[in-house]
């Protein structure tokens, strides 16, 4: 598809976007050659470095032990996906300011696509757009190349090799440019830069003196799609990352109230959901705006600020207790809203959070150690066969499909998720014998003796034999469904001619 001399696309690249990071947290780093390693081992691989790594031959895709070999002044580190993410959807926000879709990479986190089509009149032109863009990123303290074109190869490729910004208004210049970037600048697998290489390809440009049908069959899918990305064959629409929806609760009350207490108490039900949206997003209250829709009179707004940002539900509601009681109503409050003002939450107050929520439903955190000692002073008077657990084990017979063995310790359980209910078969350790005719006849059904009563249902019977090669089995099982509502599971022992309850299903 030819691009449109209209349409723009913008391409930011974050050179090395988890080094940026790293270096944001070792900062002393900054004067040598520096890496982000897969893992912190010799045999870790590199996945980004710097300039300074750059000049002395190192680059991605090689071992740390051979990098450090290349550069013995080499500074490398680990950056987690989890704060790659995080920083990634803080830059989505923050570019969300320039243009509503704004695409992040998937594979190659730092670089950013952003739709510039239609913004002529807030931004007058695609270089005050590029440079607005530009300068704020800096004030964020990242490295920046920007490229302002046509297409998306194009854009990308120029981005990842010209330093600053670049606007084009050709696309025929955005071509040439695009076709004298160096592909040690771009995302390729290391073995097919370094196959590359050996033939003499080092720019777009040079990849073109290459048949494409030879490419695909001895390089993969992967280099024939560059090639045809760089030829402008291959079109990919933008996918922009939807904004995210801000953080409102509403609640309306059936009668005006103005009383500050009950209001406390109708605005922390709505609080609680508020704080779980903001710690699912990552975030923390930084400000908290409170609505007052005052009965048959104008909107009271207040906001709230806590000393810092926090997901702490029992300090956010005495700052809303102690605002309250200050406040002054000409009337009852018939509507609230709480709209939350937010920003990046640490790792501790997540976790707190979560702790503080899970307490909430789950009640407190059991004390597995104070467990296993009380457990252990069982065992020590009453001997190690007195605590046990029970275990699945191979057996013919269904009280032998499982065993007791000592339980040494209690640990915690670990249920499987389930979102629909299933019957327990609960079945005894040795099967009760009922004794006299249980199942005998009666004028209202068949009655189990005095204990369960009338069967209503009775489904069956399931034959089970075998045990020739030990003592010969012949069952005959059943459910039998009680006018009470119990489900047993019994049987007949036909060798024997007695009836057995083996079980009951919950």
């Amino acid at each position: 598809m030819k691009p449109s001399t209209t349409a723009r696309l913008g391409c930011v690249d974050l050179p090395a976007f988890p080094l940026q990071l790293l270096l944001r947290r070792h900062p002393e780093w900054r004067a040598y050659p520096a890496a982000v390693v897969e893992e912190d081992k010799p045999q870790g691989l590199l996945l980004w470095v710097n300039e300074k790594a750059r000049r002395q031959g190192v680059l991605p895709g090689l071992r740390y032990a051979a990098a450090f070999s290349l550069a013995s002044t080499l500074r490398a580190g680990q950056v987690l996906p989890a704060e790659i993410d995080k920083a990634v959807d803080e830059l989505v926000n923050a570019l969300m300011r320039f243009t509503p879709e704004v695409e992040p990479a998937s594979d190659e986190p730092g670089v950013f696509w952003l739709n510039g089509a239609g913004l002529q009149r807030l931004h007058g032109s695609p270089l005050q757009w590029a440079d607005g863009i530009y300068q704020n990123l800096r004030r964020r303290g990242f490295a920046v190349n920007l490229a302002v074109g046509f297409t998306r190869f194009g854009t990308y490729a120029i981005a990842k090799a010209k330093k600053g910004t670049t606007v084009f208004h050709d696309p025929e210049a955005e071509r040439t440019a695009a076709w004298k970037a160096p592909l040690q600048r771009l995302k390729i697998e290391a073995e097919f830069r370094d196959a590359l290489f050996k033939l003499g390809i080092k720019t777009v440009g040079d990849l073109f003196s290459l048949p494409p049908g030879g490419l695909r069959e001895r390089f993969g899918r992967e280099a024939h799609q560059l090639y045809r990305m760089a030829a402008g064959d291959f079109w990919m629409a933008l996918e922009p990352k939807s904004p995210e929806e801000p953080l409102v609760q509403k609640y309306i009350l059936d009668d005006p109230e103005d009383d500050a207490m009950r209001l406390l108490f109708v605005i922390k039900k709505s609080l609680h959901p508020l704080l779980a949206a903001l710690a699912k997003r990552h975030h923390a209250l930084l400000t908290l705006w409170i609505s007052f829709a005052i009965d048959h009179g104008n909107r009271i707004r207040e906001s709230l600020r806590p000393a810092a940002p926090t997901l702490d539900v029992v300090q956010i509601t005495d700052l809303i207790r102690l605002r309250l009681e200050s406040l002054q109503l000409d009337a009852g409050v018939v509507e609230i809203e709480l709209r939350a003002e937010s920003c990046a939450a640490t790792r501790e107050q997540l976790y707190l959070f979560e702790r503080s929520v899970l307490d909430h439903v789950e009640g407190p955190r059991r004390n597995l150690e104070a467990a296993n000692r009380a457990l252990a002073r069982v065992r020590a008077e009453f001997g190690d066969e007195s605590v046990v657990c029970a275990k699945l084990n191979d057996g013919h017979l269904p009280e032998a499909r499982f065993i007791w063995e000592p339980l040494q310790r209690v640990q915690s359980p670990k249920p499987k998720p389930h979102t629909v209910k299933t019957l327990i078969r609960r079945v005894r350790t040795e099967p009760r014998t009922l004794e006299g005719a249980p199942l005998r006849s009666h004028e209202d059904g068949w009655l189990l003796g005095a204990k369960y009563g009338a069967v209503d249902k009775l489904a069956g019977p399931y034959i089970f034999s075998g045990g020739w090669w030990n003592r010969e089995i012949q069952r005959e099982y059943y459910y039998a469904e009680t006018r009470n509502g119990d489900l047993l599971w019994l049987y007949y022992d036909r060798i024997r001619r007695k009836w057995f309850l083996q079980g009951a299903v919950e």
